[in-house]
């Protein structure tokens, strides 16, 4: 079973998973190659297919950072299924990513999905906090690290001031 399997049922966690192919921290890009891109998705990619994953990761990453994607719109083909209801679905890997990020955005939820600010992370999570505050990946780790920043930061201006 791929990475890219185990993302759930949840449209959110399907779109952070894809997001978090990339791993600043680590400097690890699982779509570098399409050996590495095939891996992750449980599935064969081509070279084509990886330019349209970084694409499209590299557009999310953006919006969801709170910057303004590179190159405007993105187009990505999608699939709307009529039976009992509607469903926006992918032929391949992209597709289904772009449909999950579709179905956020018409559920008002896409804008939970953040990229923690330090620099030294950029990972991507999901902002289940009631008043959509959430910051930090992991308060633990990056809001800890922030904090104590900032706390040393203020105790060296009192210091010389």
């Amino acid at each position: 079973m791929s990475e890219y399997d185990d993302a759930g049922a949840d449209p959110a966690d399907r779109v952070v998973a894809f997001l978090n192919t990339l791993d600043v921290e680590d400097g690890i890009d699982q779509l570098a190659t399409t050996e590495s891109f095939a891996t992750w998705s449980g599935r064969r990619q081509s070279d084509a297919d990886v330019a349209a994953a970084r694409q499209l990761r590299d557009h999310l990453r953006a919006r969801a950072a709170g910057e303004p994607p590179a190159g405007g719109p993105l187009r990505v083909g999608v699939d709307v299924v009529l039976d009992d209801g509607a469903t926006l679905a992918g032929t391949d890997v992209v597709a289904e990513v772009a449909a999950a990020a579709a179905r956020l955005a018409i559920e008002g939820r896409l804008e939970r999905v953040k990229i923690c600010p330090a620099d030294d992370c950029r990972w991507a999570f999901y902002d289940r906090s009631k008043n959509r505050s959430r910051q930090w990946c992991s308060m633990e780790v990056c809001g800890n690290r922030a904090k104590v920043r900032t706390h040393r930061e203020r105790s060296t201006e009192g210091v010389r001031g």
